[in-house]
């Protein structure tokens, strides 16, 4: 899960990492009195959940509280669009109101989750303001990292060693390890998977201040963190990933390609995957319905992808083990009989009661594509989705 701009600041500022004064505005007479209450020049910024935002026009400055309801006007409202919100863009709802910060250095500063090292890795850098990955890709000595053992937290000699690195005098060290260890603080208590301030300013009065924040939280710990949750805005996420997510379909995302998949377990679905692309086509999700012996769940799959208009097939790929591929074929005869399924099913079924699944669907009759190995059922959906007789 994904939070705005300012919901991860205010985050962070719990933990006593400093950030600019500011407030969240939903129109733009609220944008003028925050703007009032600065008593200053102030920045305004569209709040969506994508980057990007300044050169899409997301972001402007505002000399006086006049100016700053003048743009809050045009952004609110404004459908932005960004590399990474698509060319559908995003409906910009709010805007953050900050005060105007004169940055002498910008730096970058983040943990995430090293899945190969099972820890959390602290990555910073002086060049910050742009996308660490180009940095890193262009100048990986720049990008500095410092593994974390989850059981001991950050040390504050790690804390130094990043400051040091970072190129920051004995002024700035330290209010430097003491926001390092606030960074750190809030991504442990939270269960979060990204903690990202870029740019961190260092500024011409002689402060230091997350300009921007980004923070994703792990799902599955949500249910330790209702506070969290409730921060959660639906409006910024897929439609049919939320949809999936209130019939208990929770492991779906949505993708660009034409070829829906249902499969049961993450590393099969990620091969399904693989086998579309090998095979020449492309998926229009990951889905893994999970180990379940619940018919309800697959019914709840094609609801999901029969209301994506990209999907031109479905490919239903089983590997039964503690799963039963009996209770995933009445859910495919159930989904029949509920809804209209027009698309083409392309169906490979393996495992735990595979024959008794067999006879199921033999018996019901309907016009599934059948497949006995994942690279004939990836080649069969592929043709289906391109029209061509299977």
């Amino acid at each position: 899960m994904k939070v705005h701009e300012y919901q991860a600041k205010g985050i962070l500022a719990a933990h006593d990492v400093p950030t600019p004064k500011g407030g969240v505005a939903t129109t733009p007479a609220e944008a003028r009195h925050l703007a009032e209450g600065i008593g200053g020049p102030v920045v305004v910024k569209a709040q969506v959940h994508a980057g990007g935002r300044g050169k899409a026009g997301g972001i402007a400055l505002a000399e006086t509280p006049q100016q700053a309801e003048a743009e809050a006007a045009r952004i609110i409202g404004m459908t932005l669009v960004t590399p990474q919100t698509g060319p559908a863009g995003r409906l910009v709802r709010r805007v953050l109101i900050e005060e105007q910060v004169k940055a002498a250095r910008e730096l970058y500063l983040g943990v995430v989750i090293d899945h190969a090292a099972a820890c959390p890795v602290l990555i910073a850098s002086a060049a910050g303001g742009i996308e660490i990955e180009e940095v890193a890709a262009r100048s990986p000595e720049r990008v500095q990292r410092v593994a974390v053992d989850h059981s001991l937290g950050l040390q504050p000699f790690q804390a130094r060693r990043i400051a040091f690195a970072l190129g920051l005098d004995s002024d700035f060290l330290r209010p430097a390890t003491q926001l390092i260890a606030g960074l750190y603080a809030a991504f442990a208590a939270n269960d979060c998977s990204l903690a990202e301030i870029n740019p961190l300013a260092v500024t011409d009065d002689g402060r230091l201040l997350a300009l921007d924040a980004k923070m994703s939280f792990d799902d599955n710990a949500l249910f330790r963190h209702p506070e969290i949750a409730a921060l959660r805005d639906r409006d910024e996420e897929d439609p049919l990933e939320v949809q999936a997510q209130e019939l208990g379909v929770n492991n779906y995302v949505k993708l660009d390609g034409d070829i829906g998949c249902v499969v049961n377990g993450a590393g099969l679905a990620m091969a399904t995957m693989d086998a579309i692309k090998l095979a020449g086509g492309e998926p229009a999700n990951f889905l893994d319905i999970g180990t379940v012996n619940d018919a309800a769940r697959v019914v709840n799959a094609f609801h999901i992808l029969s209301a994506d208009p990209d999907v031109k097939a479905i490919l239903i790929n089983i590997f039964g083990g503690m799963a039963r591929v009996d209770v995933i074929a009445q859910g495919v005869v159930e989904a029949h009989r509920q809804m209209q399924v027009a698309t083409p099913v392309v169906v490979r079924l393996a495992g735990t009661n595979v024959d008794d699944g067999e006879r199921i669907l033999s018996q019901a009759g309907l016009p599934l594509i059948r497949a006995t190995g994942l690279a004939e059922a990836a080649a069969k959906a592929v043709a289906a989705a391109n029209g061509k007789d299977v």
